[in-house]
């Protein structure tokens, strides 16, 4: 049982999204556990201490079929950790359609479980440089803010790609649900809680409060407050969501609001495995082998093949790299144009099983080459891949300052070769270009 009252509990759409909200909850000295399953009472009751507890989950790449199946038991296991709040973390680009990762849908389910009351929605993060206003969404590429719709790479994503950037609109393919907006002026400059009631007035499904900027997240955080103790528990968005809770938490003295991490060591060796297309991921990797990595192009088909034998070569190959004593990073593309998605997209599962092939990967070389720290790169990669590892938990080993969303984790496992293990694992979008270098050569902030 837990030792004081939660705060929070969580559901991730995807485990790097899971990890982002894992972060900004310790940064700001939430004690977080996310858990890959629903934990046994034993392996709950190791992490009796903490405020936040959350489940990793894969739903940003499932069908509405898959999440009438599954989110039901897990929004059920998370009411019945009776925190404040419920979050429904969903990727702050917001991609998803009617038939993958469907937003809609999960706010049903969602209120299913925990009470037909509005959904509030806070999307807007300028941490992650992601902003919303008058309800379109606005993200950050290359030091250049771009309407999500007109975004060089979410607007050209492989799987979800965004065609619009109204989030009421966005909505309204994947859902009946309507969807009420408080805008940033009137969180900002106006009476909010007149403005919060006055949405509420019409009974809505959701309520989409804008966040533009630090004022705006911190009204918009009051007002989660405000929400629940009126009955909204469950509440879906980006990793904004922790944002403006903890500025409210603090407010009200209930958090210390930062937090120290030990700083990280570097590393002799490293594995990198890596399924994403982005243009983001390929300047990082192009980084990594022009500053001493290993490098090893892998044709993703021979995972969906099951070619065993091609397989074993790679693996061969990364860890005579490693038994040379270099880091090593393969990867299944470079960039979007190398993205064989179109290829494969007909066969049902393909991308789960590249996940899950590159997951079989870096735990071999885990545990042959006996590495204490690991890399996953892509956010539906990461979410396949991880649960191969027999990881069951994690927990905040350092948050990258420079790159927030992508922090180091420490693995629990009943398995010695993975207990312990430094873990991080990346978002497509997410990271500077050295990300990869560092987290070999070791960081302090």
């Amino acid at each position: 049982m837990p030792t004081q009252p939660l705060l929070l509990s969580f559901y991730g759409d995807d485990l790097t999204g899971s990890t982002d909200v894992m972060e900004a909850l310790a940064l700001r000295g939430v004690e977080t556990v996310l858990f890959l399953d629903t934990p046994t009472a034993a392996q709950r009751q190791a992490f009796a201490h903490v405020r936040a507890v959350g489940l990793a989950g894969t739903s940003r790449s499932q069908t509405p079929d898959w999440m009438n199946e599954n989110l039901a038991p897990a929004f059920a296991w998370l009411l019945a950790e009776d925190a404040e709040i419920c979050h429904y973390k969903v990727c702050s680009t917001f991609d998803s359609s009617p038939a993958l990762g469907n937003i809609g849908r999960a706010l049903e389910l969602g209120r299913d479980v925990f009470g037909d009351r509005p959904v509030p929605l806070v999307v807007g993060a300028p941490q992650l440089k992601r902003y919303t206003a008058f309800g379109e969404l606005f993200a950050a590429f290359r030091g250049e803010v771009f309407r999500i719709d007109r975004h060089p790479v979410m607007s050209r994503h492989p799987v979800t790609p965004m065609h619009e950037a109204d989030l009421r609109r966005h909505l309204a393919a994947q859902t009946d649900l309507s969807v009420a907006l408080v805008d940033h002026l009137a969180l900002a400059e106006g009476d909010a809680d007149a403005a919060v009631d006055a949405a509420l007035a019409s009974r809505p499904g959701a309520i989409l409060l804008d966040v533009l900027n630090a004022a705006t997240q911190a009204a918009a955080g009051r007002q989660l407050q405000r929400l629940a103790r009126a009955g909204c528990r469950f509440v879906a968005g980006s990793s904004g969501v922790e944002y403006a809770l903890a500025e409210a938490w603090k407010e009200e003295g209930r958090i210390a609001g930062s937090a120290a991490f030990a700083a990280l060591p570097p590393v002799a060796r490293l594995a990198v495995v890596s399924g994403s297309c982005s243009p983001t991921t390929e300047k990082q990797i192009r980084h990594a082998e022009a500053n001493g990595f290993a490098t090893i192009a892998f044709d993703p088909r021979a995972f969906v093949a099951g070619d065993a034998a091609a397989v074993e070569t790679l693996t061969a190959t990364a860890l005579a790299c490693l038994d040379e004593g270099r880091s090593v990073l393969v990867h299944t593309a470079l960039g979007p144009e190398s993205d064989l998605g179109a290829e494969i997209a007909s066969q049902d599962g393909a991308r789960h099983a590249i996940g899950r092939g590159l997951g079989h990967l870096q735990a071999r070389l885990v545990r042959e080459a006996r590495l204490t720290r690991a890399v996953i790169a892509g956010g539906d990669t990461s979410s396949h891949a991880l649960r191969q590892l027999g990881i069951h938990a994690l927990t905040p080993r350092f948050p990258l300052a420079q790159t927030p969303g992508s922090p180091v984790s420490t693995a629990h496992s009943e398995d010695p070769a993975f207990d312990g293990l430094e873990i991080a694992l990346k978002g497509g979008q997410v990271g500077n270009d050295d990300y990869f270098v560092k987290l070999r050569d070791g960081a302090t902030t």
